[in-house]
């Protein structure tokens, strides 16, 4: 390993330049720009629009949305790698992340034609697909870019300052939705509510949102040099290179060992966000309101969380970050599962969001320091595919504990075992200044 760091030196030097106070801010802010997409389509409005209003019933197009969901995630899986290591070969991220975010912005504003029918689901499922695939696969090159542009000593505090971002800017885009179309009784711009259209504007809406606030990373963030190659030799460079990490594993032995950690307390904080408000509601007797309220105040905690967690990255490193996070949601998470009043699980609940958006936050960091410099897109698309390949398991397992204990609190005390589970994998590893 530390022959390929020495050989690729001169590169990784030439690739910290750190970039401007302008570009660091905008390659931030494209996490503002991203979050709309995930925060009102994925989770809070389209959705639930989609499973009420346009399949055929809501059993149906919550079945029909998963599926849509899981293989658009499936196909990030299979895909990151390879387009990563082949963007590494390359040089350039910004044309691969423009491209991925024009699809993702049109894709988006096609949802227009989303339809309150039967006869719109393929349209509508096709288009979510399409928009996912295109979104998840641009945050790979996004996140490669972050040890390029900023000193290693402040990646965590960038990490965690952009996430915080992200989740604001989820926010503001979730908030403005609600306020200007969706709960109110004259909707913006005359929109019928009869025909759906006041849900259907998010989808045009986030594609505004992510051309405004995602433009000036390609403005004013820097991106590492062109090698000069043609496309058909970055092509076979690049799928070279995946072939020679996968047979050459024991060379990466930290950076495997930390991806199969993070796949493991991934999938119980995706658990956690997926099922956080079934179970309010249905073990606190929450309403539609509350448990919206709920969502709200989690990303809340969880930005501030992020912020305010990243100065720590920097200081004592994104391992041990990643580790109090961790210790923290066991904590909380167990007194959430224990508790018996709704107003006990509020406080929880609030305190569970503070210790989210760092581990999230760090997890990025960590994986911009392991990164060799000449492979660092190819390892974010690993970085994307251990995040997407088991994310089935941890809703399998709450799910079927549930099931068959008849208590959701057993059900949601699962979560418990995987962020444990990925801990104790997570720690025995090096904080990456000492590995060097």
């Amino acid at each position: 390993m530390r022959r390929a760091e020495a050989a690729a030196q001169p590169a990784a030097q030439a690739a910290a330049e750190p970039a401007s106070t302008t570009g660091l801010i905008a390659w931030a802010f494209y996490d503002w720009a991203n979050s709309a997409f995930f925060t009102v389509i994925i989770t809070f409005v389209f959705a639930t629009y989609f499973s009420q209003a346009v399949a055929a019933d809501p059993v149906t197009g919550t079945a029909q949305w998963g599926w849509a969901i899981t293989a658009s995630a499936l196909s990030v899986a299979v895909l990151a790698p390879v387009v990563g290591a082949i963007a590494d070969a390359g040089g350039r991220r910004k044309p691969w992340l423009l491209v991925l975010t024009v699809v993702a912005a049109v894709a988006s504003a096609l949802l227009w034609w989303a339809v309150p029918s039967p006869d719109a689901v393929v349209f509508t499922l096709v288009t979510i697909g399409i928009a996912n695939l295109a979104m998840e696969m641009a945050t790979v090159f996004y996140n490669a870019m972050l040890p390029d542009i900023v000193a290693r000593g402040r990646i965590g505090r960038l990490s965690g300052w952009a996430w915080a971002l992200g989740y604001a800017g989820g926010l503001a885009c979730l908030v403005l939705a609600l306020v200007g179309f969706i709960q109110t009784e004259t909707p913006w711009f005359g929109l019928d509510p009869e025909a759906g259209e006041h849900v259907r504007v998010t989808g045009p809406l986030v594609a505004l949102w992510l051309a405004v606030f995602g433009l000036p990373l390609f403005l004013f963030t820097p991106d590492r040099a062109s090698a000069g190659l043609p496309a058909g030799e970055a092509v076979r460079r690049g799928l070279g290179m995946l072939k020679n990490t996968f047979l050459n594993l024991r060379r990466y032995q930290v950076i495997a060992r930390f991806l199969l950690a993070r796949m493991i307390y991934i999938d119980g904080l995706n658990t956690l966000f997926a099922f956080g408000g079934i179970y309010a509601a249905g073990t606190f007797g929450m309403s539609l309101t509350e448990v919206i309220y709920f969502g709200i105040v989690l990303n809340v905690t969880a930005g501030l969380g992020a912020f305010a967690f990243g100065w720590l990255d920097d200081r004592i490193g994104a391992k041990r970050t990643i580790l109090i996070g961790l210790a923290g949601l066991l904590a909380c998470g167990l007194a959430a599962v224990l508790v018996q009043t709704k107003l006990g699980f509020w406080i929880a609940a609030c305190l569970l969001g503070i210790f989210i958006g760092p581990t999230q936050a760090s997890s990025r960091s960590l994986m911009a320091r392991y990164a060799p410099p000449e492979a660092r897109t190819e390892m974010f698309g690993l970085y994307a595919l251990t995040g997407k390949v088991t994310s089935f398991l941890g809703p399998f397992v709450l799910g079927t504990v549930t099931y068959y204990s008849g208590s959701q609190r057993l059900g949601m005390a699962t979560v418990l075992l995987f962020l444990g589970l990925g801990a104790a994998l997570l720690w025995p590893l090096p904080e990456p200044d000492s590995e060097r």
